[in-house]
């Protein structure tokens, strides 16, 4: 299921338990609503409360950190471009053939990450089969420098490309891991029952139902911003091409 998705139901059964809490609240014996029962559902509620507290916490802070870096990562790897294509461009006129097919490479990387138009040879998928950077690097490697001059910046433009290189799989791995469907339904599992006991004490009133539904929906939104952002490089929340896109311009020149 998308994030999206997940989201949308995450909100429905949230709120399906302040409904359930609320029709179970006419069901039950009148002394199982007595005061002393109200305390003890809020002592509960409010132990359930502070788990779901600090495990969603805990979700937000290491997806946040998650989409933090690959947002580094993609504006390092901008700026490595440019000094690659700068190594490149004092080596020489023997390098303009390498320059070139850096600078392809970077336009094919941003229409694929970032696509006009979303289509079957876009996303990070089409980003793993891509070869132009290896290619590349063989040409680099296949440089011969007539000086020691030259012979430093092959050095240089070999290690930057590794470097690129080691990024673009780096963010192929990363991709692959994902947050455990135990944790969410555990999580989910406790926000319900928590709205499960929300509705068997909330008088039954449209205020009340509306204040339950919008916070329903913001506990819902915080599980999709966590999947968004366990995903940085394909979604709705997307790590910026900024930083891709101002090093394409800077190529060449």
């Amino acid at each position: 299921m998308s994030p999206l998705s997940v989201g949308l139901a995450s909100a429905a059964l949230i709120f399906g338990g302040a409904v359930a809490g609320m029709a179970l609240a006419r069901r039950l014996p009148p002394d199982h609503l007595s005061e002393d029962s109200k305390d003890a559902i809020k002592a509960g509620a409010g132990m359930i409360s502070l788990m779901a507290a600090l495990v969603l916490g805990l979700l937000v802070s290491s997806a946040k950190s998650h989409f933090d870096s690959a947002d580094e990562a993609m504006t390092a790897g901008g700026a490595k471009v440019i000094l690659l294509d700068r190594a490149l461009a004092s080596y020489g006129a023997e390098s303009q053939a390498v320059r070139e097919s850096l600078r392809r490479a970077v336009a094919a990387g941003i229409e694929m990450m970032w696509p006009h138009e979303q289509g079957a040879e876009s996303g990070l998928d089409a980003f793993e089969r891509a070869d132009a950077m290896e290619r590349m690097l063989e040409a680099i490697r296949a440089l011969e420098p007539r000086s020691d001059a030259q012979r430093t910046l092959q050095a240089l433009a070999q290690q930057l490309g590794n470097e690129l290189l080691l990024s673009r799989w780096l963010q192929i791995e990363q991709a692959q891991t994902s947050l455990p469907a135990g944790l969410l339904e555990v999580l989910l599992f406790w926000l319900t029952t928590l709205y499960v006991s929300f509705g068997l004490l909330a008088p039954r009133n449209a205020t009340v139902v509306v204040v339950l539904l919008v916070g329903a929906a913001s506990l819902a939104t915080a599980v999709f911003l966590i999947l968004e952002m366990n995903d940085p490089m394909g979604g709705i929340v997307q790590v910026s091409s900024g930083p891709m896109r101002k090093a394409f311009e800077h190529l060449g020149r």
